[in-house]
């Protein structure tokens, strides 16, 4: 690509007069820098360690850099993230690649259900990796679950649909039975309300010709019942009254604890969150700081849900059990 074509496609200012005319490639990574590379940094040692490997180019946004190389070409931007994505939406208007804006939870079974999770481009979180993903990938399909990145990739990202064929036939808190596709799945482990989001990560992959398979449904990490008993070790849910739910948002608790109330009137349900965590619906919950902390509330609290916000399930198996020949 000619630094005129850079210059043009991100707004960049050359500030020098360079002999190179043209770069081979872009990285935002000084250690992946090749001969004839453009590089993306405001960071004076990345910068230096690019030169020494070959940088054609550098993009950067800082006034203090030094340029330590006059015959590269040295382009200011008002902010290299942009910059960086500005030139990453002509790569795919020339890969005609397609991007789709998705939710933990959708992104969740929609790796779940793949046969093949090559034939879809789940994009870093970070932007420095979302730049290389997309720059070094053949693939033409991205989905994405960071909404402000993903609309710097694509201003008008699109979402999965809403409006989707699949309906529940029976549940209860932690089993379902549904129809989706002409087919009858009973008495899968997955919660009653998750089944909005399988069933638009199947109508994705219906639409793109992506195999699926349902055979790997089971609870995710959004929302993971244990059943426990006194000792706090799992357990049958034949043999319990108690669960531990472990969830990493507070939606699933709200609609949980709703669930509850219009279903099972009896069930006594409590949560756990870290100190000032603010969960819809709760004045109250009881905090924690540690992992012991969840466990002496486990054992010590009367309850036969507890929500636990932000802990993992491996506390429940931490506990030394004390034994004895008599």
């Amino acid at each position: 690509m000619k630094i005129e074509d850079i210059l043009n496609l991100t707004e960049g200012v050359l500030t020098n007069t360079p002999q190179v005319q043209a770069i081979e490639s872009a990285t935002v990574y000084q250690s992946k820098v090749e001969h004839g590379d453009l590089f993306f940094s405001s960071n004076q040692e990345e910068i230096d360690q690019a030169l020494a490997n070959g940088a054609y180019a550098i993009i950067y946004d800082d006034d203090s850099i030094i340029k330590n190389d006059d015959e590269i070409a040295w382009i200011k931007v008002s902010d290299i993230q942009l910059a960086a994505f500005k030139l990453i939406r002509y790569v795919i208007i020339k890969k005609e690649a397609l991007f789709f804006l998705l939710s933990e939870h959708e992104l969740t079974f929609l790796k779940l259900i793949l046969k093949h999770k090559g034939n879809v481009t789940f994009i870093a979180n970070d932007w420095r990796k979302a730049f290389e993903q997309i720059l070094n990938s053949d693939a033409s399909l991205f989905t994405g679950t960071d909404k402000e990145l993903m609309q710097l990739i694509m201003p008008d990202v699109p979402t999965l649909n809403k409006e989707v064929d699949g309906y529940l036939v029976s549940d209860t808190l932690f089993k379902s039975t549904f129809k989706v596709d002409g087919f009858l799945y009973q008495e899968k482990e997955l919660i009653p309300f998750h089944l909005e989001y399988l069933l638009r990560a199947v109508d994705f992959c219906n639409i793109h010709d992506l195999p699926t398979t349902m055979d790997r449904i089971k609870y995710t990490k959004h929302f993971l019942p244990v059943f426990i008993d006194a000792k706090l070790r799992s357990t049958q849910a034949s043999k319990t009254d108690r669960v531990a739910i472990f969830t990493d948002n507070t939606s699933d608790i709200t609609k949980a604890r709703e669930y509850v109330m219009r279903s099972n009137m009896w069930v006594k349900s409590v949560v756990f969150s870290p100190p000032k965590a603010k969960i819809p619906g709760i004045d109250h919950p009881h905090w924690f700081n540690t992992e012991e902390e969840v466990r002496e509330l486990l054992k010590n609290i009367q309850y036969n849900y507890a929500f636990i916000y932000k802990a993992d399930k491996s506390i429940l198996n931490t506990i030394k059990e004390e034994y004895s020949l008599f």
